[in-house]
């Protein structure tokens, strides 16, 4: 039975990095608030009829990004960015549903044990501050600014990689195939594992920050920001430590910087394990060397093409995969040091 209950928590991750990208394209087109309204049940049916269409096309029209964005738009231009945003609500929906269904099935069969049960509610609970973290962001954008607070949609997208990460985490504990040599002393590679999963973290922070504020339209030059290695105006908003967050230039600036920080970190890393590991260890780090290389030349292209839809999609996708990729990193590190990991019973 626990290949059943694998091939269901890997379908999850599927669906949920799915949903990720489908609020990537919605946010790249611009569609995230075509649909004013949060109806959970009866927002699953789509208007069905011209009079449904204009009536929805009304309702749009006032509120903010209508009227301030996009007041000469017609209907069939609305019905564009209606689909992205239905479709990401759809499959939030279908996620819930696919949830649910096998779990019911699952726990009338008995086949949930305690340990699995545990980590079920755990994941059922983030999936639903998810759900409402998603209408919180977009509720943002409804009101007198007809842009989404970046702060929520930072929070919005890790809460659905820490949904993917916990998940993955858990199907490990199911496939597990890293050999357990408690002689080996692999303590430091554990911490370096964490370290670099935290910069990967980090990166992912800024880079939905530098998303929310749509910072990547401006300073589209590589290596230096429109010819300058430390730009003016870093720090021109009191207090200092606000532009971080809310500085256009700040923003892009440290996303850039650790990006290249991450780049050094992966081939040091790289470098290390030549020298010092063997295996299935090295592999582990060879993997996260490509895929940061990969990932930061995505992020390069992404950004010296003006955004293109399609490769910053990419880009998105491929921070989920390198951030899955280091957490089986330090899982592996984490077993084959000698430690203990909490396995299904």
């Amino acid at each position: 039975m626990n290949k059943y209950i694998v091939a269901w928590l890997a379908s999850a991750c599927v669906l949920i990095i799915s949903m990720v990208i489908i609020g990537g394209i919605t946010r790249l087109t611009q569609s995230g608030l075509s649909m004013v309204k949060w109806e959970p049940v009866t927002g699953i049916i789509p208007p069905l009829t011209e009079e449904k269409w204009e009536a929805e096309f009304q309702l749009y029209q006032n509120y903010p990004e209508f009227r301030k964005i996009n007041p000469s738009m017609n209907l069939n231009e609305f019905k564009s960015i209606y689909f992205w945003e239905y479709l990401h609500r759809l499959i939030g929906r279908g996620i819930g549903i696919f949830f649910i269904i096998p779990f019911i099935i699952f726990y009338v069969k008995k086949r949930i044990s305690p340990w699995l049960m545990k980590r079920l509610r755990i994941m059922f609970l983030i999936g639903i501050i998810q759900g409402f973290m998603g209408w919180f962001m977009v509720t943002s954008g409804l009101v007198d600014n007809p842009h989404v607070s970046h702060y929520r949609l930072a929070i919005h997208f890790l809460l659905a990689v820490g949904l993917v990460g916990y998940i993955y985490w858990v199907i490990l504990d199911f496939t597990d195939t890293a050999g357990h040599n408690p002689d080996m002393i692999l303590k430091k590679w554990v911490r370096l594992s964490v370290v670099f999963t935290g910069l990967i973290v980090l990166q992912m922070f800024w880079g939905a920050m530098m998303a929310g504020l749509k910072a990547g339209y401006a300073w589209n030059t590589f290596p230096a920001m429109n010819g300058q290695w430390l730009p003016e105006g870093l720090f021109e908003k009191s207090p200092w430590w606000i532009n971080f967050f809310q500085t256009n230039m700040t923003v892009q600036f440290i996303h850039r910087s650790t990006g290249m920080l991450l780049a050094a970190a992966a081939i040091g890393l790289w470098l290390m394990s030549l020298r010092e590991l063997h295996g299935i260890q090295k592999r582990d780090v060879f993997y996260i060397f490509t895929l940061t290389l990969i990932q930061v030349i995505a992020g390069i292209f992404t950004l010296i093409l003006f955004i293109p839809v399609w490769l910053a999609v990419l880009h998105q996708l491929l921070a989920v995969i390198l951030f899955l990729t280091s957490l089986r990193m330090i899982r592996n590190f984490h077993i084959m040091s000698g430690s203990r990991v909490s396995k299904p019973h």
